[in-house]
């Protein structure tokens, strides 16, 4: 059974693995890729939420909702080896992404442990990697 994500703020609810998660999720993953295909270096959590908030999914950009979607956006689109495509969200105030993006890096199945690995080096792989095609 999908459990139910409430976020802060506004009270997005969404089930995980549920039908309005999936299409949030396949719009996230649009809009990422197209960032990346631009080369965008604004791409700022709040930004994200906005777009999909226009297609009616309530996605809060300070509520657990939107570390999911980065996430699963990251696993479905990599299985490892590739750039993490999430590396291109950051924070408005630290221009950086957010500690989530760093704890998905060093686990499965990125494992972005190497003592020089640096979340820019990530971010030129995924911009890279869609302007290539």
């Amino acid at each position: 059974m999908a459990s139910t994500v409430t976020g802060c703020e506004d009270g997005d609810r969404m089930r995980l693995g549920g039908a309005e998660y999936g299409a949030a999720l396949e719009e996230t993953m649009e809009i990422l890729r197209c960032w990346a295909r631009e080369g965008r270096t604004d791409g700022w959590y709040k930004s994200l939420s906005e777009e999909p908030r226009a297609k009616r999914h309530d996605v809060h950009y300070r509520g657990p909702v939107i570390s999911l979607l980065l996430g699963d956006a990251c696993r479905r689109d990599s299985q490892g080896p590739q750039p993490m495509l999430s590396a291109i969200v950051i924070l408005k105030a630290t221009g950086r992404p957010a500690e989530q993006f760093f704890e998905l890096a060093n686990g499965a199945p990125f494992h972005r442990t190497a003592a020089d690995w640096t979340w820019e080096q990530e971010r030129a792989r995924v911009f890279a990697r869609y302007r290539e095609g």
